[in-house]
């Protein structure tokens, strides 16, 4: 029998944070998951870390790319292949989740026939000291509305399968932001649970602590991957600047 839940980690050198990763799912109270671990040919010991997890637990599933792409987006789509779960959820390999977040999400969408939701995050340093900052987005998330706003953090996220589809991740920055547009542009919404269930790793090396390189990114996104007019970019452009400023002042 297929599980409910394919849970997606993309992995590159994580041997300091995969263990708590995996143990943040390994504690999760709903329990019918299966967790894709897709490495990136890591040089590290990320990929015995992994197997040794997965020798013990046959939910776990170790996979690796045929070279480094040096993008999330190939390791998921990896995941996203060979994910048997009715729902699809995201994880990164150095972020964790609270004890109940699956449990309160699938029972979230199943009493609100939701195809996609996400949720409020918290943030820790990266040697794991939390921050108690609580990261608050929208509760309602559709294609016009993301478009000036990146409101679905990757974390928190959980998709029905059949609302995928053929959508895949794109080899572009802000891969997870077009990845949302393109399943929103299907007609489907996001719903928000309003509450925390996952923490995020801040790490000074990641691609989002780059404002400037978060900026060109979402401009590349909406204008040539979207398609949306110069004009209508501009707008988006400006509120999309405004909002990250505010949500960077919480």
């Amino acid at each position: 029998m297929n599980p409910q839940i394919s849970v997606i980690t993309p992995c590159y050198n994580a041997e300091s944070t995969i263990r708590e990763t995996i143990d943040s799912v390994l504690r999760q109270t709903f329990k019918d998951w299966e967790l894709l671990i897709i490495d990136d040919c890591s040089t590290d010991n990320s990929a015995e870390i992994i197997r040794e997890y997965s020798s013990r637990d046959s939910r776990i599933k170790y996979f690796k790319t045929e070279e480094k792409s040096g993008s999330p987006s190939t390791p998921r789509n990896i995941g996203l292949d060979n994910a048997s779960g009715e729902y699809i959820a995201f994880l990164d390999a150095d972020d964790v989740w609270l004890p109940d977040k699956l449990a309160k999400q699938i029972e979230f969408m199943t009493v609100n026939n939701a195809d996609l939701s996400y949720s409020y995050y918290e943030k820790m340093t990266w040697d794991g000291i939390r921050s108690a900052r609580i990261v608050r987005t929208r509760p309602l998330t559709t294609y016009k509305k993301l478009l000036r706003s990146n409101s679905i953090p990757c974390l928190t996220s959980m998709i029905r399968r059949e609302a995928v589809g053929a959508t895949r991740f794109k080899q572009i920055a802000q891969e997870d932001f077009c990845f949302w547009l393109d399943v929103l542009k299907k007609g489907y919404k996001a719903y928000n649970l309003c509450e925390v269930t996952a923490i995020y790793r801040m790490t000074r090396n990641s691609r989002s602590s780059n404002k400037i390189d978060m900026f060109k990114g979402y401009w590349n996104v909406i204008r040539n991957h979207q398609h949306i007019s110069v004009p209508k970019a501009g707008v988006c452009m400006v509120t999309y600047a405004i909002m990250g400023t505010l949500k960077f002042l919480k």
